[in-house]
């Protein structure tokens, strides 16, 4: 049974940070491509990054410069580090998990995907 369970999000001030975690079980992670999403109220669900198993990274360009993704293989966990938060960041997160690196097929989704955690950003 594959699971991923995010932690780390929560209610911080505009210019502050958080760091998401995804601990994932059920799969065999080193060999996976991970990602994060994200979804505001209202809005479609959007990728916010992404990393292949050999760790290339791929960012939204409203991230670039401030969000960092990593992964542990020793530990199947994947990060988020989130700086300079801003108020258009408030979402809840996803993490997500696939054999490939999915963002580079139009319109392919990952199959496994976590419960996600909040994130709120107060002006």
């Amino acid at each position: 049974q594959v699971q991923l369970v995010e932690s780390g999000g929560g209610l911080v001030q505009a210019g502050g940070s958080l760091r998401l975690s995804c601990a994932t079980s059920g799969i065999i992670f080193s060999i996976n491509a991970m990602g994060w999403y994200r979804q505001a109220p209202g809005k479609q669900r959007e990728l916010v990054a992404s990393i292949t198993s050999g760790g290339s990274t791929n960012y939204a360009d409203f991230v670039k410069g401030r969000f960092t993704i990593s992964r542990d293989n020793a530990k199947n966990t994947v990060y988020l580090q989130m700086n300079s938060l801003k108020p258009e960041d408030t979402a809840t997160y996803y993490c997500a998990a696939a054999g490939f690196a999915w963002w580079v097929v139009a319109s392919t989704r990952p199959p496994y995907w976590g419960q996600g955690t909040q994130v709120t950003v107060s002006s």
